[in-house]
């Protein structure tokens, strides 16, 4: 009971973020114009890249503030550490058999977020792409 509104949280945090980066680069991507440098048509979707990649960062934090507050951990390296460890479903690190589920539960959140991660930045380059061809096809 005490996973499912983190797991929400950074549903609706990852959504937020997921949204306000695909708008950002639909605003910024430009045409693919010959003379413009190949840079310059990427810049906007390694600026998402880094935002979308930072979202996640904030989730684990989430998650590590959580194990802090529950009394697992009493530093927030070790804390954090164990959210990544936990977030990125590597899982080498277990809690106390209270909290123990939990480390389940923050990989099946994690693999989540990192998917619809990497959707949005899938959605984003075949953009980029399809005006890529469009561009030089005519």
């Amino acid at each position: 009971m005490i996973g499912l509104p983190i797991m929400l949280l950074c549903l609706a945090l990852q959504a937020a973020v997921t949204f306000w980066r695909v708008q950002f680069y639909m605003r910024q991507a430009g045409p693919a114009l010959p003379g413009r440098r190949l840079f310059a048509n990427v810049r906007p979707l390694l600026i998402v890249m880094i935002i979308m990649m930072l979202g996640n960062f904030v989730q684990i934090v989430i998650w590590g503030a959580l194990f802090i507050f529950l009394g697992e951990f009493s530093e927030v390296y070790e804390a954090v550490y164990h959210s990544a460890v936990n977030f990125t479903s590597l899982g080498d690190v277990v809690m106390s058999a209270r909290w123990k589920l939990m480390g389940p539960l923050e990989a099946a959140n994690g693999v989540l977020m990192f998917g619809m991660t990497s959707a949005a930045l899938m959605a984003i380059l075949q953009q980029l792409i399809k005006v890529q061809f469009e561009q030089r096809t005519g």
